[in-house]
């Protein structure tokens, strides 16, 4: 793990952490109840409906994981509090944080100059491809900051 001086800082907000996992266990624990409770008549529905059940509480106890963790913004890096780099900030092509973007609730969406493995840490970041998502469980104020961050940073390597 670099130990780089940390330019800004995104920790999830407590209030929305426990709210997205109450939602998932809620979800998960009522199908799977409800399929035992009163089972359909088809077989494949029964499962159906355990597979998704369990798939609720699998996810969330990936968020919950995922959410003890915070994003980090260095001078050469993007990163969370693991160590698991999202990008480096030279790859960066675009910051984007308009209300039309694609980006996750309370975040922004970066664009890469080459494509990065897909990754995922669920109410946190997602990566796909030539983008990267930040945000969702995480308040607005710290993910704004960090976006004008690193488009100051980008605008900044453009004037150069």
């Amino acid at each position: 793990m670099s130990k780089s001086t940390v330019v800004a800082e995104i920790a999830p907000s407590g209030a929305r952490r426990f709210l997205a996992l109450a939602m998932l266990v809620v979800l998960g624990s009522m199908v799977v109840y409800l399929t035992f409770s009163a089972p359909p008549a088809s077989l494949l529905w029964r499962v159906l409906l355990v597979v998704v059940g369990v798939g609720a509480l699998f996810l969330a106890d990936m968020m919950r994981r995922a959410t003890l963790q915070k994003i980090e913004l260095t001078d050469e890096v993007l990163r969370d509090t693991s160590g698991r780099e999202l990008c480096r900030i030279d790859n960066i092509a675009a910051v984007e944080r308009g209300a039309f973007a694609f980006k996750p609730s309370h975040g922004f969406l970066i664009r890469t100059k080459t494509p990065q493995p897909r990754a995922w840490a669920p109410g946190l970041w997602w990566r796909f491809g030539r983008k990267i998502g930040v945000g969702g469980v995480t308040p607005s104020g710290q993910a704004k900051f960090m976006a004008e961050m690193i488009a100051l940073r980008l605008a900044e390597e453009k004037n150069n």
